[in-house]
């Protein structure tokens, strides 16, 4: 029987926003799958996460009885990734997936690996992709996720995931115990990592090999995450497969099993087969912190503390004038969001900086160039709360700014330099060089960086405006330019000198530049 064509013409989507898309999907789809978006089971108090130990109640109709016809010892969990709750020091959410629908999935957690004692049931979220005739079949993905809370500060725990026919405690399963660690009571040193537009590929598993050697406490994506959306428009006639979505958790598990991997949303990840949003997808496969302002979830907005740092995630989709699918979809309610929580972020005693990532970039010179849209929406407010560092992807490039302030430089940072945001305005990196293809700078726009710094000329560049034009600009602060493949390093030190040391690092381990940024006392 030929799968039914669910897709919207191309010539019409053009004229669609997102939310009509969904509209007109929902009227002409037969049969939908409901797409459990609730948050996870609660599960833990203090010392070992001891929650509900009876058996989870298993969903009516689909996932039962694909269980029934496969043995649940026959089912391999796989793309296991950690994500933190709203507090470091006390939540944990661990997420993986499941080839077919299981029965009572859980995770064991213990102070020791040979201890697993404490038994935690986990939530199945059932993610359902139409299909395209001619062009894909439909698609059903399972997701599972468990709640880790009441969790002891600067503590290592152990940790298997597992389900019905499948114990991670049993001899045969033992070697898939992994381990995380949650974050320290008070304020001590610590690195996080950050890229974004990773992908699927060499590349995109080389960079994860060098992140996990500069053994971060946690890691921040920036947005487009695996591009099972290859058009990256939101729209539904976009090229999607989501089954590239199995390939990357495969891929990233070796690190997002023991480190968490903090994402946001990029152009990429709108995916318009689920929600109105696109989001749907996103919501199936990460347990991510609520946004505070968005009872459906934006799973691209939150903020947590991590030691001496607030860290702010934005769907730069909101706001971006460059790809308006979902312009304005949270009617303001994001930046009012983002105005409230850096000022509770900056008046925190115990917070010493604070760091903003999301993917569309506020100033890049690179394909992409800069959104107009991030620009007026966001800069005023990083200047009023003296964000001390930005961080973006969506430009497949390292580049770097020198100290923003109203636009202009307000001081130069050569490599190895120091900035005070409160004096000297605010550092912006394009960490988009993840692993996807990479771009390049603009003709005649030389790449320098550490150990190859070339002569600092102006640039001209442009900005997309809210009606989609390209507007030119000559800019003088873009600082460090690398095309190649990298990550950001970022060390972070409390105390009476509290600062941030910023590295970025080429994918053979060099590093292309560094920089600290401090604040006056």
């Amino acid at each position: 029987m030929e799968t039914p064509d669910f897709g919207i013409p191309r010539r019409l989507a053009s004229r669609m926003s997102m939310a009509e898309q969904y509209e007109y999907l929902r009227t002409r789809l037969s049969r939908r799958r409901t797409l459990v978006t609730a948050g996870a089971v609660a599960g833990g108090l203090l010392t070992g996460c001891s929650g509900p130990s009876g058996p989870a109640s298993a969903p009516a109709s689909g996932p039962a009885a694909a269980t029934s016809r496969v043995a649940g010892a026959a089912i391999a969990p796989f793309g296991r990734h950690l994500a933190f709750g709203a507090d470091p020091k006390t939540r944990m959410r661990i997420s993986w997936q499941v080839p077919l629908a299981v029965r009572r999935p859980f995770v064991r957690v213990g102070l020791r690996p040979d201890d697993l004692s404490r038994r935690i049931d986990a939530e199945l979220r059932d993610l359902h992709t139409p299909g395209l005739s001619g062009v894909r079949p439909a698609v059903e993905q399972y997701y599972v996720h468990a709640a880790l809370d009441g969790l002891r500060p600067g503590t290592t725990y152990y940790y298997g995931v597992g389900h019905d026919g499948w114990d991670p405690a049993s001899p045969a399963h033992r070697s898939t115990i992994a381990s995380f660690r949650t974050a320290p009571a008070t304020p001590e040193r610590f690195v996080f990592t950050a890229f974004g537009d990773q992908g699927v590929g060499k590349s995109a598993s080389a960079n994860d090999d060098v992140l996990l050697r500069q053994r971060p406490a946690f890691h921040l994506h920036a947005g487009d995450i695996c591009y099972a959306d290859a058009n990256g428009t939101g729209s539904t006639s976009d090229g999607y497969d989501p089954q590239y979505w199995d390939l990357f958790l495969r891929q990233t598990e070796p690190v997002a099993r023991s480190v968490p991997w903090m994402v946001t949303t990029g152009n990429h990840d709108m995916e318009a087969w689920y929600s109105p949003d696109g989001y749907g997808g996103q919501l199936a496969r990460f347990s991510l912190p609520d946004s505070g302002f968005d009872p459906h979830g934006t799973p691209g907005a939150y903020a947590f503390t991590y030691g001496n740092v607030g860290f702010v995630a934005l769907d730069a989709n909101d706001v971006s004038y460059e790809i308006p699918a979902n312009l304005g979809h949270t009617d303001g309610r994001q930046t009012k969001w983002l105005d409230s929580t850096l000022g509770e972020l900056r008046s925190a005693r115990d917070v010493d900086f604070v760091v903003v990532f999301f993917h569309h970039c506020a100033y890049s010179t690179s394909t992409h160039a800069s959104d107009g849209g991030v620009r007026d929406a966001w800069l005023p407010l990083f200047a009023r709360h003296q964000v001390d560092l930005v961080i973006n992807g969506h430009n497949h490039v390292y580049e770097r700014t020198d100290a923003v302030r109203g636009g202009e430089v307000g001081r130069a940072v050569p490599i190895g330099g120091s900035t005070d945001p409160a004096r000297d305005g605010i550092v912006y990196v394009t960490a988009g060089g993840g692993g996807r293809n990479l771009y390049s700078f603009p003709s005649g726009v030389k790449d320098s960086y550490e150990g190859n710094v070339t002569r600092h000329d102006a640039v001209r560049s442009f900005h997309w405006t809210r009606s989609r034009a390209a507007e030119a600009e000559t800019v003088e602060w873009s600082r460090v330019r690398y095309t190649g493949f990298s990550l950001l390093k970022v060390e972070a030190e409390a105390g009476a000198a509290p600062r941030l040391t910023v590295s970025a690092l080429a994918q053979n381990g060099d590093r292309i530049d560094h920089f600290e940024v401090r604040r006056g006392r």
